[in-house]
């Protein structure tokens, strides 16, 4: 090839290429979603949680029938919860595997590393979502695709459990844009429930007053639930629950 078609040819080249990014479509690799990529937390009091209800898991020596996997909120059941788990969730042999703070990708990662280790439960209650909603760099739809994997994870790996998928909840005090991002995000997993093994509910209007404010008798720091969240949230999925789980309705 002489010099003069080959310029020809590289100006070309350039040409689409300059034409490709001036329209916003370079023929290049998509980014990665950090929401679908499963990562373990290096902070101490996530890994000494993590390594605790690893030893949980092994000391049910498979007997939980009710499995619920989450963030702080899901933990807190230990604490602000604690009542109300004892008369819904203890003779159920439930089993709690919330840790503070975990995004999407950190259960994935949970869930390859012993936290379904030896478990066939009838059901899983999944929450999580809502710790990656602030980021900024993170998408209704990134945030989205993370919760999906995590159902998808579920259902490869516990393929004859039934899954409760919650709505993320409000936070917040009032009206806020981060609030506007998790309802996004639960308005599309809606389409995740099958009617058969995932199971979609969404009741964070029952944390939210009339004038769209929370009440710190809900949330003291609107995130984090007290005793009465806790007793509204068992409330409102009870009736799922229990038909998932073909038994009798625990009375409010």
């Amino acid at each position: 090839m002489n010099s003069s078609a080959w310029y020809r040819r590289s100006g070309v080249a350039l040409l689409l290429l300059a034409c490709a990014v001036a329209w916003g479509q370079p023929n290049l690799p998509p980014a990665t979603n950090a929401c679908i990529l499963p990562v373990p937390r290096t902070d101490e009091r996530a890994t000494n949680r993590f390594l605790e209800l690893r030893q949980r898991v092994k000391d049910c020596h498979g007997q939980a029938d009710v499995i619920f996997l989450g963030d702080s909120i899901t933990q807190a059941w230990e604490v602000a919860g604690l009542e109300v788990w004892a008369k819904y969730y203890t003779p159920r042999h439930a089993l709690n595997l919330g840790i503070g703070s975990d995004r999407t990708q950190h259960v994935l990662w949970r869930l390859d590393h012993g936290h379904l280790a030896g478990l066939n439960p009838k059901v899983v209650v999944l929450l999580i979502g809502v710790n990656n909603i602030p980021d900024e760099t993170y998408t209704p739809g990134m945030v989205l695709e993370g919760v999906t994997a995590v159902v998808q994870k579920l259902r490869v790996k516990l393929p004859e459990t039934k899954i409760i998928l919650l709505g993320i909840f409000p936070f917040h005090e009032d009206f806020h844009p981060q609030r506007a991002k998790a309802l996004q995000v639960n308005q599309a997993l809606h389409k995740l429930d099958d009617g058969q093994w995932v199971h979609f509910l969404d009741f964070g209007y029952r944390f939210i007053q009339p004038d769209g404010k929370i009440s710190k008798d809900m949330m003291p720091d609107f995130v984090h639930l007290t005793p009465t969240g806790y007793r509204l949230w068992a409330e409102a999925m009870e009736p799922k629950l229990a038909e998932l789980l073909g038994d009798r309705p625990v009375r409010p």
